[in-house]
């Protein structure tokens, strides 16, 4: 579980099991912990028994190195520990966060997660539409999804010659600048989530970008247009 650029689902109740749902038909590899071993029965995924909120089982689910981490706990006090053991261990991770009801949205960012939704579907659709039928095959690359709180995804195109190729993460410093954040490229048919400070851009990547709208629109209009 040490392998860089995987994912972990801390939960595996509903909103869990929709992420996995999604995940298992893309490219990547995940690991699921849950405090019930019963519901690991049958299946054929990586996963882990243990409790969510736990420092020790976050480790053993590979957190330090894995490029997501979904936090969709019941409980919102756990998910809130969790967060915050989670950007503890890993401050380059990208934590999606579920809230169990909407008064714990703020604390939830305040723990450290980078997105924090409150619908059970919103963290399985977000890596499905980023990857869906991407290997082997041509993506849309103006593909637009809208997801909560004015938070949107989109695929933009990095063409020969521009600003961004040749670029680290680090140097392009989106997050401060600009807000908004690369959360995934595509590059030869492949989709990789492992995006890290050091990661550089290259011209013919396809980037998945995660912000406001008008963050985005900043994006396009500063570095692609």
């Amino acid at each position: 579980m040490e392998s860089k650029g995987h994912l972990v689902v801390l939960g595996y109740g509903d909103v869990g099991k929709s992420i996995v749902n999604e995940l298992s038909e893309g490219p990547f590899r995940f690991v699921v912990v849950d405090s019930n071993e019963k519901v690991f029965e049958n299946v054929e995924f990586e996963h882990l028994v243990g409790n969510g909120a736990d420092e020790d089982v976050i480790v053993a689910a590979g957190v330090k190195t894995a490029s997501f981490v979904f936090v969709a706990l019941n409980d919102d006090t756990n998910v809130i520990f969790s967060t915050l053991i989670c950007r503890g261990l890993n401050p380059e991770a990208t934590i999606v966060a579920r809230a169990n009801s909407v008064k714990s949205i703020d604390k939830i960012y305040k723990a450290g997660a980078d997105y924090v939704g409150s619908l059970s579907i919103v963290a399985g659709q977000m890596l499905a539409k980023m990857s869906a039928n991407c290997i082997g095959k041509v993506c849309r690359i103006d593909e637009d999804i809208m997801l909560y709180e004015g938070i949107e995804i989109e695929k933009l195109h990095i063409e020969k010659g521009s600003y961004l190729d040749k670029k680290s993460i680090e140097e392009l410093d989106l997050e401060r600048k600009i807000g908004c954040t690369v959360i995934g490229i595509e590059r030869g048919g492949l989709v990789s989530t492992a995006v890290h400070k050091q990661t550089v851009l290259r011209a013919g990547d396809i980037v998945a970008v995660i912000g406001s709208s008008k963050q985005i629109t900043e994006f396009k209009e500063k570095y692609l247009d």
